[in-house]
């Protein structure tokens, strides 16, 4: 892709934040920048922040440049990887990006880098070695539309070769969702700016004068675009009489556009840099703003594209007097880097306010929103280091590699990526894996072999897809998690060198009888398959086996029987001797027996006394 920008010799900075029924959300970050700073047009411009990586500088002339946010900068060198992004949390819509990119010979070696930049995973600029003298030293601005869908904003910058890419401010402002006509593009686009004219007049907005664009767009003058012809015919014209029909939804263009106009007693002729490779979209902007045009068909004229005739238009038929106008066309198909663009006469003079020309870069497929959490998720856990670049999407934009060590393809309706493979053997890694990588459901390969990872194997870890997994030469320990079983395309499984322990599965070491291989040597606690020792009855995998468990329960039944059955024992015991009495009266009714008995005693002794003297008994004769 070509390089896309304006360049603009003054700073190009947005007004105010302002409130719209789309939303106000916005940032504008002052890239390198240590500090808040508030320029002369209210802007707060904030220090540097977002980035995932880089280190900052200055520009070697800093008197060249008026404001701060054009001589910091953040640059990104291998170091921090061939990816660098960064990410803004941001609601779901639509926004205006503008990147300043300056180099000045920052880093004095006199060689400007060749890099890429994108937005939500999309190429949009691409930067090659050489830039041109002035384009090096001054800077340039470049701004799009741009949808975020999924909560952030990612703008990211891959290196090409050792050069290391810059940035020296960033600024993204929330826009109507319907601006541009985006019921008819849809929002499967990327519209970016190759051309925003003002006809007759300077450069302005935002930056350059005090007139305002709501949506922060600077407005560059015609003059530079005009064909020599052209500009031996043409003349400016203005006013100051109110424009109706501006700032009006969704596109909010500004009065001031409207209040400037060229004419020229022939054709007026415009050559419009282009990459053959797009689409594009063309806006067109009108004001019938001199006086003596008073009725329809005083002044008639074509708009003709690469020659061919797309509008006639009458402003005043169309308006009135002093109104606003505008029309859009699309061009496909081009066979050139140039695109024309003609206002030819029919009745009078043409005249025109100014013309917008966006290149439709289709939006490139992005990673799956569950594998990108997974991903992150793994960069996190696996401590993946800086230099490894792993930051914005996985897997997108499809013209760069992936994340370092990652492969990815898209999903089966191709509405997506999915990633395949992460190869991450012998990176030094030192952390452990994520629960979350059974997000990962299209991943065939796995090596983290010969790092310093450790912890536990994820539960589920052992996607379907899964067909050859390497954890070889680590620290992990705990058991081998059943879902690995449960793989059924497992062709290779290398566990060999770590601290795991309890029961093999024995589906997953028929992976080795079925013609795959397995290794699960150097793992002193494994059990319980052939070459390894026997599993004990009572403890399996660390803990409990099931046999282990069901002689405990036996024994809990034993032991709740026994106690059962002396209770009963006890208790009927209880119900015979004393029946059930409470502890006082037992006490009572042994007290009362033991006095009967020894009564019972005594009349006895005196009976058998009395019968041995001959005496009558006193109960009467037998």
């Amino acid at each position: 892709m070509s390089l896309l920008f304006f360049i603009f010799s003054l700073p190009l900075l947005l007004s105010p934040s302002l409130s719209f029924p789309f939303g106000n959300a916005s940032y504008f970050i002052d890239c390198g920048g240590s500090t808040n700073t508030t320029d002369p047009f209210n802007t707060i411009w904030l220090s540097d922040r977002y980035f995932t990586g880089g280190a900052i500088s200055v520009v070697s002339e800093p008197l060249h440049f008026r404001y701060p946010q054009e001589k910091n900068l953040r640059f990104f060198p291998l170091s921090s990887g061939k990816k660098n992004c960064y990410i803004l949390p941001l609601p779901s819509g639509r926004y205006y990006f503008r990147t300043f990119t300056v180099y000045d010979n920052y880093d004095g070696k006199s060689h400007s880098p060749s890099f890429d930049a994108s937005v939500e995973g999309t190429v949009v600029f691409s930067w090659r070695s050489p830039w041109p003298e002035n384009l090096a030293r001054d800077g340039a601005y470049s701004d799009l539309f741009a949808f975020v869908k999924d909560g952030e904003a990612d703008v990211c910058f891959y290196s090409i070769a050792t050069d290391p890419p810059v940035i020296g401010s960033l600024e993204v402002r929330q826009i109507d969702p319907s601006s541009y006509d985006s019921a008819t593009i849809g929002d499967k686009f990327i519209l970016v700016n190759y051309g925003r004219l003002s006809c007759g007049s300077n450069q302005w907005g935002p930056g350059f004068s005090n007139d305002t664009d709501d949506f922060g767009r600077a407005w560059q003058s015609d003059s530079v675009l005009r064909t020599l012809n052209t500009t031996k015919i043409i003349r400016s014209l203005s006013t100051r009489e109110t424009i109706t029909g501006t700032n009006q939804p969704p596109n909010f263009f500004p009065a001031k556009l409207y209040q400037t106009a060229v004419t020229g007693n022939g054709i007026l002729e415009y050559e419009l840099s282009v990459d053959a490779k797009l689409d594009y979209v063309l806006w067109f902007h009108f004001a019938e703003i001199d006086s003596s045009v008073k009725q329809k068909a005083e002044r008639v004229f074509d708009v003709v594209v690469n020659e061919k005739n797309v509008k006639r238009v009458d402003v005043f038929e169309e308006v009135g007097s002093f109104a606003a106008y505008s029309v859009s066309y699309t061009v496909h198909n081009l066979s050139s880097a140039v695109l024309t663009v003609k206002f030819v006469p029919v009745i009078g003079a043409p005249i025109v306010s100014g013309i917008e020309n966006y290149a439709l870069i289709p939006n490139d497929l992005s990673t799956a929103p569950e594998q990108v959490v997974a991903m992150r998720a793994l960069k996190e856990s696996l401590r993946v280091p800086d230099r490894m670049g792993w930051n914005g999407d996985p897997c997108a934009p499809t013209s760069w590699d992936a994340w370092e060590g990652v492969t990815c393809h898209p999903n089966k309706d191709e509405t997506a990526l999915v990633i395949s493979q992460i190869d991450l053997g012998s990176q030094g890694l030192k952390g452990s894996i994520s629960e979350q990588i059974t997000l990962l459901s299209n991943l065939v390969t796995l090596n983290l072999s010969t790092n310093s990872l450790g912890g536990t194997l994820p539960s589920g870890l052992g996607q379907q897809s899964l067909v050859r997994l390497d954890l070889s030469n680590n620290q992990f320990s705990g058991p081998i998690p059943e879902s690995l079983a449960l793989a059924t395309h497992l062709q290779l499984v290398m566990l060999n060198g770590n601290s795991l322990e309890g029961r093999v599965p024995e589906e997953l070491y028929s992976i080795g009888v079925h013609g795959g291989a397995i290794d699960l040597s150097g793992n002193k606690g494994l059990c319980g398959v052939p070459s390894l020792p026997q599993c004990s009855l009572f403890w399996d995998n660390g803990r409990l086996s099931t046999g282990g468990k069901i002689a405990i329960g036996l024994s809990c039944l034993v032991f709740v029987c026994l106690l059962v059955l002396g209770y009963l024992i006890c208790i009927r015991r209880r119900r015979h001797d004393y029946e059930f009495a409470p502890p006082h009266d037992l006490m009572s009714m042994a007290a009362k027996r033991n006095r009967y008995q020894r009564q019972k005693s005594l009349m006895l002794l005196e009976m058998e006394s009395q019968h041995a003297k001959g005496l009558p008994s006193p109960h009467g004769p037998h």
